[in-house]
């Protein structure tokens, strides 16, 4: 079973949407590269045409265009994706995916090409309640124990603080 996650940018709009496509809609990716140009119409979304611009495994690792291939390599690269310098000009060993779309890429971003905007049906989550309402629910208070063996009463905390006098009148008894 092969299932990929498609983040389609439309430049025109500056949105993004997100589309899952499973098995022969998803083989449909399986070997493309980073830049190969292919149509929409298995991803309902009529005869738009889109540009893989990268994505990133099953593990987070993102796709190079200028790694060939379709598995992880080491790479030393001063900059470009997946790599962020704190000074300018260092060289850094990074592991990451090749150009080619494979079955363990979990994440395939897309651009529309052309200049018109897509419509994507967009699935709203399920809406939670607002603050207002859960405002206005009754707070769950805890029930006091009813479990109390007999015979047995629990003390207040005034009870087990004695004050000042008590204390003197203690020592005076305990002195006779």
């Amino acid at each position: 079973m092969v299932d990929f996650k498609i983040v389609i940018s439309d430049p025109s709009t500056g949105k993004t949407y997100q589309k899952e496509v499973k098995d022969d809609d998803a083989r449909k990716f399986i070997g493309l590269k980073i830049g190969d140009k292919l149509k929409g119409d298995f991803l309902e979304l009529g005869n738009v045409e889109f540009e893989v611009t990268g994505g990133s495994d099953y593990c987070g690792f993102p796709m190079r265009k200028d790694v060939f291939g379709s598995g992880r390599k080491k790479i030393l690269a001063v900059g470009g994706v997946g790599i962020r310098n704190k000074e300018k000009g260092i060289k850094i060993r990074k592991t990451v995916c090749g150009n080619t779309i494979h079955a363990k890429i979990s994440q395939i971003n897309v651009r529309v090409l052309g200049g018109k905007p897509i419509k994507v049906k967009e699935e709203k989550p399920k809406a939670e309640k607002n603050v207002e309402e859960k405002k206005d629910e009754p707070k769950k208070e805890d029930k006091p124990k009813t479990d109390k063996p007999e015979g047995k009463t629990e003390a207040k905390k005034e009870d087990k603080v004695p004050t000042a006098a008590e204390l003197t009148e203690k020592k005076e008894e305990v002195k006779k």
